[in-house]
């Protein structure tokens, strides 16, 4: 039986499909960034205002010395203990704080877990591993602010969803390997493999992230050792031979994401490794989901998993 799309999705993704095939096509990393900002504007827009939540700007100094923009993220008068470095999606090429941030602050308000969101440098002008360096020296930067911030510097997560959502599984590896303790890791449909480039005929006509883009913004991010042996695990955390030792583990993707695959697999070679494994596979809906229908029910029983994840911390 052919895959379909869940019925509150399927009239909008026809419209929506329609409209993309009269839209010309990104042949750069650049023209892609371009045209998803102006997309990612747009659903970031749709969702309310939250009220009740303070935002502070706050600079990570990364490794090379680079002042990066952060956005602190806190409920109002309500003080959990715990904390999450959240980092935004865009296939590697795209996507900021700016335009993500409606989407932090309904974690925050709906949980009143505060993050730190930070403007990582992005490919093709900055390769890998300043992405996911600077990724790390976040949190770095909130296990320094710790007391600071009143936050336990043992209940700190790392959560990210598409490409923000692999470099979360490469801070992950990075912060085990470098003894910075972390006490979860919260997947959301992300991009963890630059070997999947080649569509399976199931998934083609569903993508909300097309195997083109993947391709794209992987090449982006490795150059010409895209799909090569030599690919850093901290680059492409399904790469990663050894898992053992990881932080716990939240992942949740789309039946219809070209991610699908890749994300179920390392879900259970973590769970192979001894790594606690939480898996979501939401059938009907493609990548980004969540943002495409902020009312479906799918959306909603995914938010409600990653809200009690984070509530759990």
């Amino acid at each position: 039986m052919p895959f379909t799309f869940d019925p509150e999705f399927a009239p909008l993704m026809a419209a929506r499909a329609e409209a993309m095939a009269a839209m010309p096509v990104a042949s750069t990393p650049l023209e892609l960034r371009a045209m998803a900002d102006v997309g990612l504007g747009m659903l970031a827009q749709s969702l309310p205002v939250m009220a009740g939540l303070s935002g502070r700007e706050v600079t990570v100094i990364a490794g090379d010395g680079t002042a990066l923009p952060a956005t602190w993220v806190a409920k109002d008068g309500h003080a959990s203990g715990s904390a999450a470095l959240y980092l935004h999606g865009g296939g590697m090429v795209c996507g900021s704080v700016t335009t993500y941030l409606p989407f932090v602050r309904r974690y925050v308000e709906r949980t009143g877990v505060p993050m730190l969101a930070v403007d990582y440098r992005l490919a093709p002008e900055h390769p890998h591993p300043t992405p996911v360096e600077d990724c790390f020296a976040a949190l770095q930067w909130l296990h320094a602010n710790a007391g600071e911030l009143g936050v336990d510097a043992s209940r700190i997560a790392v959560m990210g969803d598409s490409a923000g959502g692999g470099l979360a599984a490469g801070v992950a590896l990075i912060a085990r390997d470098r003894g910075v303790p972390l006490a979860k890791q919260i997947l959301v449909f992300p991009m963890l493999d630059d070997r999947t480039t080649v569509p399976d005929p199931e998934l083609v006509d569903f993508a909300g992230w097309t195997y083109e883009n993947n391709e794209m913004g992987w090449r982006a991010l490795l150059g010409d050792a895209i799909g090569r042996s030599e690919v850093s695990p901290y680059a492409a955390p399904a790469r990663a031979t050894a898992l053992a030792g990881l932080a716990p583990a939240y992942l949740d993707v789309g039946e219809l994401d070209i991610f699908r695959d890749e994300d179920v697999e390392y879900c259970r070679r973590l769970g192979l490794a001894g790594v606690s494994v939480e898996l979501h596979v939401h059938p009907g809906v493609a990548h980004g989901f969540d943002m495409t229908l902020a009312d479906a029910r799918v959306t909603q029983r995914a938010l409600a998993d990653r809200c009690r994840t984070l509530m759990d911390l």
